[in-house]
Order: structure tokens, then C-alpha cells, then sequence
């Protein structure tokens, strides 16, 4: 499990300040928990969510007893995409929760190295679990695509137990599908133009042509 230390936050204090001491202004809050504003070291945070993501238990520390959380939602500044401010949602032990866990792609697809396209249809795979069993990912292995019209679908991949995946088992993960090629068909020339270009040539040779 991952480990990040905050502190609990003065909310008098400006998260303007906050933030340019090296801290990320932040709220953790749970079903079973009353909410606690904290603040966090910028950089260690960036550094977990790295490695985190959404989807994986982050035990905060520094605020009493070690508090298992999952990354709610982040708020980033969109000039420099690093974090303004983030929520933590404190889980209970046994209490399932629903999150979306990346999709990992791995192998070497046969038809796409023949010159097909692969589609990934989802990057993101929701599921239901108890916090404490949470994959990291799900990996979704191409190698077995080897023809036009060939799919992953979500009853192909590989679920470790105890996590009920939020989708249907026909639903498609990825497919392959035939490289159209593109046919740019040339404008019909305007015959009309040529024709009353030739009989504008035509009158004017008339008009220069002497009187019998």
C-alpha cells in the first residue's frame, strides 16, 4: 500500500499561500469519516498520483491513525496541469466501492503488423471491489487479434476475484478493422467554360476578318 504524509490545514490560511510554500491545498472525506481540510507536499504528491492514479489505496498519514483513501478528484490548473487542489475519499475495509481502473494494452497483434488498424473501444474499465483488492489495472492482450473483424470483448479479460466489472461481457474492448484507403476523385473539367471560351476566339476572328 502507498504511503503519503499530509498535515491537517488552517482554512484561514490562503491556498494561494499555501500553494507557494511547496503544498497542495486539499479536503479528505468519507462515508465514515468527517471531513478534514489538509495540505500536501506538491512534489510527493505528484509522485503518488503517478503511480496511483485513481484506482489504488493511499494510505495518508499525519492526521492520526494511518487513514486508507482512494484520489477523488483533482483539480489542475490548466496553464501548468499541476494540482490546485484534491479530494481524498477515506474507504472502510469490507465496504465496496465503484472506480474506473486503466486498461493496460500488451502484445503484438498478427493483423495489425499485416497493415489493419486496432481500435481501442475503451480505456478505462469500471468495476466494483473492496477498496483493499483493487487492481492496479487490467490488461487486455492483443496478440490474440490475428484478422479483419476479430474483438476483445470484456468476458476475454482476465478479472482477479472479488471485483465485479460494471459492463456487460459482450461489450467490446478493442477490434480490428480494414485500412480503407482514401479514393480523391478529380473534379470533371467545365466543358461548358471551354466551349464559350472557343466561341468568344471564334467571333473575335470573325469580327477581324475584312468585308468580302
Amino acid at each position: 500500500m502507498l504511503s503519503l504524509a499530509v498535515e491537517k490545514r488552517d482554512i484561514s490560511k490562503n491556498a494561494g499561500a499555501v500553494r507557494r510554500s511547496g503544498f497542495v491545498p486539499g479536503v479528505v472525506y468519507g462515508a465514515h469519516h468527517k471531513s478534514t481540510p489538509i495540505s500536501v507536499s506538491a512534489k510527493e504528491f505528484e509522485k503518488i498520483f503517478r503511480e496511483a492514479g485513481e484506482a489504488t489505496i493511499v494510505a495518508l498519514t499525519g492526521i492520526g491513525a494511518e487513514l486508507p483513501t482512494l484520489i477523488h478528484e483533482v483539480d489542475l490548473d490548466p496553464l501548468t496541469s499541476r494540482p490546485r487542489h484534491i479530494d481524498f475519499y477515506a474507504v472502510t475495509k469490507g465496504q465496496k466501492v465503484e472506480v474506473a481502473i486503466p486498461l493496460t494494452y500488451v502484445g503484438e497483434s498478427p493483423a495489425v503488423k499485416g497493415g489493419a488498424n486496432l481500435i481501442k473501444v475503451l480505456h478505462e474499465l469500471p468495476i466494483k471491489a473492496d477498496p483493499m483488492n483493487l487492481p492496479h489495472d487490467v490488461q487486455v492482450d492483443i496478440s490474440v487479434l490475428a484478422n479483419v473483424g476479430d474483438h476483445v470483448s470484456i468476458g476475454d479479460l482476465t478479472i482477479p476475484a472479488g471485483v465485479e466489472v460494471l459492463l456487460p461481457a459482450e461489450e467490446v474492448v478493442a477490434l480490428i478493422q480494414e485500412v480503407k484507403e482514401e479514393v480523391v476523385e478529380a473534379a470533371p473539367a467545365d466543358l461548358s467554360a471551354i466551349e464559350v471560351e472557343k466561341k468568344g476566339k471564334e467571333g473575335e476572328e470573325a469580327a477581324e476578318a475584312p468585308a468580302a
